[in-house]
């Protein structure tokens, strides 16, 4: 999942070396929301992980 992200980065940074600041911050928008919500699935795994533990 955090490959998305990482691909999303990557667009961000050729775009605003070759100048398109419109598309590097699309992508640099769209990277920074997957990651986080990929974070808030990675911390939801881990706490019914802990809970079926129990």
């Amino acid at each position: 999942m955090l490959y998305y992200a990482l691909v999303f980065l990557v667009i961000a940074l050729i775009a605003g070396v070759l100048g398109f600041s419109g598309i590097a911050g699309a992508s640099a928008g769209i990277a920074q929301i997957l990651f986080f919500l990929f974070l808030a699935f990675l911390v939801i795994s881990l706490v019914v992980g802990l809970i079926r533990r129990v």
